[in-house]
C-alpha cells in the first residue's frame, strides 16, 4: 500500500496578524502544525518566508523543501513543550566546546586554531561573561561551574523559536560559543561555519576531499545557514512592536 501524500489544494498563501504574532493562510484557512496547533510565528518576516514555501509547492507537498515551516513546527510542537530539557541539552555543549580542545601538533594547525578560535573565546569572556578554558588534546576537562551556569542562563533566556534555531547552530557546529556568536552577529554565518571546520579543512588539505564526506558537510552547512536566518527572522517586529 502506497503512503498517502498531501497535494496542493490551495490557490494562494497569505499571512495575517494573529495573537502576538502572525499566522499563514491558505485561501483564507489557517495553517496548522502536524500536532494540530495553530501555526503562529513571532514576526511578519518569518510568516512571509513560510507563506512563500507553501506558495512554491506544486502537486505533491514536499516538506523537505519547506525548512522554515519545519523549524516553526518544531518550535511549536516540540521545543515549546520541553523548554528546560532542550535548554539543558544545548547548554551542556559548553562543557565540551569544540573551540576549547586544541591540537598538540602540527604547529600550523595549532596556529590556525588559535587564530580562528581565540577571538571567539575572548568575545565570549569579555562580551557574554562566558569564560571557557582551553586544553591541548582530546581528553575532557570540565569547565568551571560559573561558566556552565552562564551558558545555562544565556540559553534559558531564549524563547521557543530562538531555542529551536540555537539548538541547530550549536549541534551542527559542535560549539556553544560558535552558535552564540551566530545569534549575536559576531561574524557572518558563513564565516562562523568555516571556523567550525578548521580541523576538517586541514585534513582535506593533507589528504584530499572525499566526495561523500563533502556532500554530507554541505548539507550541514546549509542547515547551519538556515538556522542562523531562522533565528534572526524570529526577532523582526510583531504587530504593534
Amino acid at each position: 500500500m502506497s503512503e498517502w501524500k498531501p497535494k496542493r489544494f490551495w490557490t494562494a498563501a497569505s499571512i495575517a496578524p494573529e495573537g502576538d504574532g502572525f499566522t499563514v493562510l491558505l485561501d483564507g484557512r489557517k495553517v496548522k502544525t502536524p500536532a494540530k496547533a495553530s501555526l503562529i510565528v513571532p514576526s511578519e518576516a518569518l510568516a512571509q518566508e513560510i507563506a512563500a514555501e507553501w506558495d512554491a509547492q506544486e502537486g505533491v507537498v514536499d516538506p523537505t523543501r519547506m525548512p522554515f515551516t519545519r523549524s516553526a513546527n518544531a518550535a511549536i510542537d516540540k521545543v515549546a513543550h520541553q523548554m528546560a530539557e532542550v535548554a539543558g541539552l544545548i547548554a551542556a555543549y559548553g562543557d565540551s566546546d569544540l573551540l576549547c580542545y586544541r591540537a598538540e601538533e602540527p604547529a600550523e594547525l595549532v596556529a590556525r586554531q588559535a587564530q580562528g578560535w581565540d577571538p571567539l573565546l575572548d568575545w565570549a569572556r569579555d562580551g557574554q561573561n562566558l569564560d571557557l578554558q582551553t586544553v591541548s588534546g582530546l581528553v575532557h576537562r570540565p569547565q568551571k561551574p560559573e561558566a556552565l551556569a552562564m551558558a545555562a542562563a544565556l540559553t534559558q533566556a531564549m524563547d521557543a523559536f530562538q531555542l529551536t534555531a540555537f539548538h541547530d547552530l550549536v549541534g551542527l557546529s559542535g560549539s556553544f560559543v560558535l552558535g552564540l556568536a551566530a545569534t549575536r552577529g559576531f561574524a557572518s554565518p558563513e564565516t562562523l561555519w568555516a571556523l567550525s571546520r578548521i580541523d576538517e579543512t586541514w585534513q582535506e588539505e593533507q589528504w584530499g576531499t572525499d566526495d561523500e564526506a563533502a556532500a554530507f558537510a554541505e548539507g550541514k552547512r546549509q542547515a547551519f545557514l538556515h538556522a542562523a536566518r531562522f533565528y534572526f527572522l524570529t526577532g523582526e517586529a510583531a504587530p504593534g512592536g
